[in-house]
């Protein structure tokens, strides 16, 4: 499957057991995590030294409840942790890493 080009289709693609393998890894963290694997959405991100997998770092770290870490993620990714919803968040975070090369 091609990248996605909207919310619509990421969340089609979530019928699926695995997501898509020409998917950037920043995609596919996000895709873990609203599958509901905090673990394996955070093994894709953990060593990615990109300013978008730093972020999506702080937002799990940040959805986990463990903010000091968040706030070191952030800050990592030249960023300040966020006052908007989760939901929010993720839906940024979508639209930049679903832009990525793979």
């Amino acid at each position: 499957m091609e990248q996605p080009i909207d919310f619509k289709e990421f969340e089609i693609s979530l019928k699926a057991e695995l997501p898509p393998f020409n998917w950037p890894e920043t995609l596919q963290a996000l895709w873990w995590d609203a599958k509901g694997d905090w673990e394996k959405a955070h093994h894709l991100v953990d060593n990615m030294n990109t300013a978008v997998a730093k972020w999506i770092h702080a937002y799990l770290h940040r959805k986990e409840g463990d903010l000091w870490n968040a706030d070191y993620w952030y800050k990592s990714a030249g960023r300040s942790r966020r006052s908007q919803a989760l939901e929010e968040e993720f839906a940024e975070l979508f639209n930049i890493a679903r832009l990525e090369e793979t």
